[in-house]
């Protein structure tokens, strides 16, 4: 069943976060990933949620998304995400 992993990121340094930026999609297509949407336009349609760079990921299923984020791939540009924002991440099972 697929998955979907949806993160709020506030980016704190935006010059740095661009190697994150340049990191982070060889290491979600390894786990077999693809990116949905990514820092686009965002609009409020109900509610108090003002998100920041919203980023949507679907995966193959909520395990393949685990192994992603934990991955000695995505290491080294979880870490500079880490660093150089902060974020929100969920992982949802597909209908």
């Amino acid at each position: 069943m697929p998955a979907y992993v949806i993160v709020d990121i506030e980016v704190t340094d935006a010059e740095n976060y661009k190697e994150y930026i340049k990191l982070s999609p060889p290491a979600v297509a390894a786990y077999g990933g693809k990116f949905i949407a990514r820092g686009g336009r965002t609009e409020v349609l109900e509610g108090e949620w003002i998100p920041n760079r919203l980023v949507i990921l679907q995966f193959d299923s909520i395990e393949q998304a685990k192994a992603w984020l934990n991955s000695p791939e995505y290491s080294k540009a979880r870490a500079m995400r880490h660093k150089y924002a902060k974020s929100n991440m969920v992982v949802i099972e597909g209908a």
